[in-house]
């Protein structure tokens, strides 16, 4: 790969989700990229400087911003041209197999590898620790390298503009050990060339760290989320007010009032799938804290969904099913993301003791969700409600607060 020297590069993103979007966003005020993708509408939306994922910040940056940007259907076009494939393709966790489906990245891979061997390829999506290192054995002539992403959903492009650190795993078994470094620097610079801030802390290592980097750093914050639900559950549990208790410990600086507001568990599309894989890499090795932490997550939305369960027969007039209104899917404030939301395995456990439910969720445009009904207006859902569950408090139910069940203490954005 040619030395980076302030120029612009021809890059390929494969995939528009929150990490290829909001990529292709900050790299093209420098370079020309092109996002490549399978789904028609997405590809249509960008090419008309429309986000196709919920984000304000890249739909500024899309309307008033100047970028070299567009989006292809031509996988192989899109390759062909490129100095530079990044691939931020999805990996679903698998339980099946134990293990992230990285069908997509492999498919991304075979194909730069036939249309343009001399591309540099740059792995963005969320792998197996190992995974990257085993890609460039079985592909010695291309050069491969792993950078992990630290994005929030709803404000992927802002955590790219000031990210807290770059990090690139370099690989070995390549033609040339030299360029994958060489890669890794580049790669970095470019990063740091598109943020807002510069002389963004770097690290370099080999790529099988940098992807444990990923998968411990969000593991560390499932953990953390996990912690403060319990310790709500507790509260609750022994009619004490967590939110007290919560800022008290708070103010221990090595414990930080961060990241410490309780809710039905933790969710979208990192957390649950990330935590699975490292426990499954943990194979071998002892532990007992990394099978605490998944687990955690089910404790706590069963003990949601009992809690939930008790107080709507409470209030239910005698004879009465009562109805259980769940107000939005989404993931959390912000998202447009419903998968792995906390709030499905609540609904689940909630049809599973008999309830009726009836969803308000303005995203959704249908009449029903998976045999639930969808009321369209917030009326009528809360006239049906005999309690409101929501994940994360919305200033819309202050007229309903008295029918609302929430673990958002304390209603931070």
């Amino acid at each position: 790969m040619a030395a980076f020297v302030g120029r612009r590069m021809n890059i390929t993103i494969a995939g528009i989700g929150y990490v290829g979007l909001s990529l292709a966003v900050l790299l093209a005020q420098h370079n020309n990229v092109t996002a490549v993708d399978i789904v028609q509408e997405r590809v249509d939306a960008l090419n008309s400087g429309v986000s196709p994922i919920k984000d304000e910040l890249i739909s500024e940056y899309l309307a008033h911003h100047q970028l070299s940007l567009s989006a292809t259907l031509n996988a192989r076009a899109a390759y062909k041209d490129a100095e530079l494939v990044i691939v931020a393709t999805p990996t679903s966790y698998d339980p099946q197999t134990n293990s992230f489906d990285t069908s997509h990245v492999e498919e991304v891979v075979r194909l730069v590898e036939e249309t343009n061997p001399h591309a540099a390829i740059v792995i963005k999506s969320t792998v197996p620790v190992g995974y990257t290192q085993e890609l460039a054995r079985q592909h010695p002539q291309l050069d491969i390298v792993f950078s992990p992403e630290f994005l929030r959903e709803g404000r992927a492009l802002y955590d790219n503009l000031h990210p807290s650190r770059i990090i690139v795993g370099t690989t070995t078994g390549s033609s040339c050990a030299e360029t994958t470094e060489q890669l890794a620097h580049t790669f970095a610079k470019l990063l740091d060339d598109g943020a807002s801030e510069h002389g963004i802390p770097t690290l370099f290592m080999s790529s099988t760290e940098a992807e444990a980097v990923k998968l411990f750093a969000n593991t560390y914050l499932a953990m953390r989320v996990s912690f403060f639900n319990e310790l709500d559950s507790y509260a609750q549990t022994n009619g004490l007010d967590a939110s007290k208790i919560i800022e008290g410990i708070g103010l221990d600086a090595r414990i930080g009032r961060h990241y410490n507001n309780p809710s039905f568990g933790y969710g979208g599309y990192c957390l649950p799938k990330d935590t699975r894989q490292l426990l499954a890499n943990f194979e071998g090795t002892p532990q007992r804290l990394m099978s605490a932490i998944v687990s955690s997550n089910d404790t706590r939305k069963d003990f949601v969904a009992a809690e939930v369960a008790r107080l709507a027969r409470d209030r239910a007039q005698e004879g009465e099913t009562p109805t259980v209104g769940i107000y939005r899917l989404t993931m959390k404030s912000g998202s447009d993301n419903f998968r792995d939301a906390a709030i499905l395995g609540v609904i689940d456990r909630l049809r599973n003791q008999g309830l009726d439910l009836v969803i308000y969720e303005p995203a959704l445009g249908t009449q029903t969700f998976d045999g639930i009904p969808v009321e369209q207006s917030l009326g009528q859902f809360a006239n049906r409600s005999t309690i409101i569950v929501t994940n994360r408090w919305d200033g819309l139910l202050t007229g309903v607060a008295d029918k609302v069940y929430t673990r958002d203490i304390f209603r931070r954005d």
